[in-house]
């Protein structure tokens, strides 16, 4: 079949040629860059292997600006120009949003949008991101020996237009040429169906660091069609961490930036250890001199996410009856996202469906694989019987 090459209205890929390309995927946790070598979609690491950068920015003296693992040491120490999760306020207004402490730093009202308030002075989420965007430019030039002609950037399935614009002025403050804004379901898809050569009606549930999409679509021989989506756009591996926030100190609204930041990392290192023990110990002392010292198990920090799973659930459900669909005719569950790789996560969702999730593509990555496989098409570099087709 023809391959159909899709880019944004008024703009077209470039002449076949092969050209560097690659997929982002712009986490509200973390991101990644991959790229098509050789033949095949991988993760591109920095100096130190790691694929993973962490999505966050400081702003530290002598205009210093520092991007992932780096200006997370600073999260505690300077929490007010150390910005995290700014996904969350891409294409917000004040309305949305509010003039509150936002993770430790401030939130400024403008008409129409907010602002992080630092000491390089008032910085836009689309500023922030294009720092974030600007190091993965860097990461990927530097491995594959050349500049970008272009990238795919996923994005959550239920971003808005304003969304998605503010993620494109992103790109474009980083030097970025964006092929498309890909959806974060349909990524997974593309992975999946390539490798796997997956037949059938698949659902994508994908709960990152601070969104949540459901996806339903169907593949078949190379045609990928989106059914139905889903989601909500303010649930995600945040929430979990704040519910054992909560549940480790109650009383929250008279700690400083400092001490928030501090227990919300220690809830989310706490999270992440429940995925492969049974229990975990909570121990933090505030700069009040208040020592915070308690034991979580699995079971009790499955009850506290209880509401926040069932209403990943409650979407899953209607997004399959907007499909005119019933759960017995999805052939099978993709997990994307990080924060499905909690137990109670897996559990819920292979019972909900019936089936035992696919995991065989790591959840992190698998969204990156997917826009890496789409930018190296729309780059003009496929190969003869790579043809596939989005709708």
């Amino acid at each position: 079949m023809a391959l159909l090459q899709i880019s944004e209205p008024g703009e077209s890929p470039e002449p076949h040629k092969a050209k560097l390309a690659a997929g982002i995927d712009l986490g509200t946790t973390h991101s990644l860059v991959a790229s098509v070598r050789s033949g095949t979609a991988e993760v591109l690491q920095d100096e130190h292997g790691t694929g993973l950068l962490p999505s966050i920015v400081r702003y530290g003296p002598d205009r210093l600006v520092q991007v992932g693992t780096e200006a997370g040491e600073h999260a505690v120490s300077d929490p007010a120009n150390t910005i995290s999760s700014v996904k969350r306020l891409m294409g917000r207004g004040a309305d949305d949003i509010g003039t509150a402490i936002a993770s430790g730093y401030e939130l400024v009202a403008e008409p129409g949008m907010v602002r992080v308030r630092t000491d390089h002075g008032d910085k836009s989420p689309v500023e922030v991101s294009a720092e974030i965007l600007r190091s993965l430019r860097t990461r990927a030039e530097a491995s594959l020996g050349g500049d970008l002609h272009g990238v795919v950037i996923t994005v959550p399935a239920y971003f808005d237009d304003a969304q998605r614009q503010a993620t494109k002025d992103a790109a474009a403050l980083a030097g970025l040429n964006v092929f498309r804004l890909l959806n974060e379901p349909t990524a997974a898809a593309v992975a999946y169906g390539l490798d796997n050569a997956a037949e059938g009606v698949y659902a994508v549930y994908d709960l990152g660091g601070g969104t949540f999409d459901i996806s339903i679509l169907r593949l078949s021989r190379g045609v990928f069609e989106v059914i139905a989506t889903g989601g909500d756009s303010a649930l995600g591996g945040d929430d979990f961490d704040e519910v054992i926030a909560q549940w480790a100190h109650p009383e929250q609204s008279g700690l400083s930036p400092a001490d928030w930041r501090a227990l919300k990392q220690e809830s989310r290192r706490a999270k992440e250890a429940l995925t492969s023990q049974e229990s975990d110990r909570i121990e933090l002392t505030l700069s009040s001199g208040v020592r915070i010292e308690k034991q979580i198990d699995r079971d009790e920090f499955t009850a506290l996410s209880e509401a926040l799973l069932q209403r990943t659930l409650d979407a899953c459900r209607g997004t399959v009856e907007d499909a005119d669909l019933t759960v017995n005719e999805i052939k099978g569950v993709v997990l994307v996202g990080g924060s499905t790789r909690m137990p109670q996560v897996v559990d819920a969702v292979g019972k909900m469906f019936g089936t035992e999730p696919l995991v065989n593509i790591d959840p992190d990555e698998v969204v990156a694989v997917g826009a890496a496989l789409q930018a190296n098409q729309l780059a003009g570099n496929q190969s003869s019987g790579d043809e596939w087709l989005l709708l």
